[in-house]
């Protein structure tokens, strides 16, 4: 893998936002939504992930923490990087974050995506219950996954 990771800034957001719409569509975040989410640096950790030879953007992701729950907000990886381990290397590195600051960690994923329930089952999470329509505009049903502190 030739990746590392560093704190996402708002120069990020065009080549995230590229992604989003590459791996996510229709159900996208916006420009909005991610300044926001950027913003709130006391509650928030996101990250990308540069290609450590061309500087390109080929992950991403955030987690929002608080003292009593963390959640992963999202994760992404370029369809042409995955399967080289930024995915783990983005989520093991949330976790670090998540477990300094809160007991639990919760996330939704899409019904259908078995590669990443997979790889949350292979960080210890469990499926908790389901979201029906949780993804919008889609209508896509979600996967409520839950990991306690290790």
């Amino acid at each position: 893998m030739t990746a590392r990771l560093r704190s996402m800034t708002v120069d990020d957001l065009p080549a995230v936002l590229a992604l989003e719409e590459e791996l996510f569509a229709p159900d996208t975040w916006t420009a909005a939504m991610y300044r926001d989410e950027l913003a709130r640096t006391d509650t928030r950790h996101y990250l990308v992930a540069e290609d450590t030879v061309s500087g390109e953007v080929v992950g991403y992701a955030g987690l929002i923490a608080y003292d009593d729950e963390a959640h992963v907000a999202t994760i992404g990886v370029a369809g042409k990087r995955q399967g080289e381990g930024i995915g783990s290397l983005l989520l093991d590195s949330l976790l670090v974050e998540a477990d300094r600051r809160s007991p639990v960690v919760l996330l939704e994923v899409r019904a259908d995506n078995e590669v990443a329930q997979g790889l949350y089952r292979r960080r210890g999470f469990t499926e908790i219950g389901r979201r029906r329509g949780y993804y919008q505009p889609s209508g896509a049903d979600a996967v409520v996954m839950k990991r306690e502190k290790l």
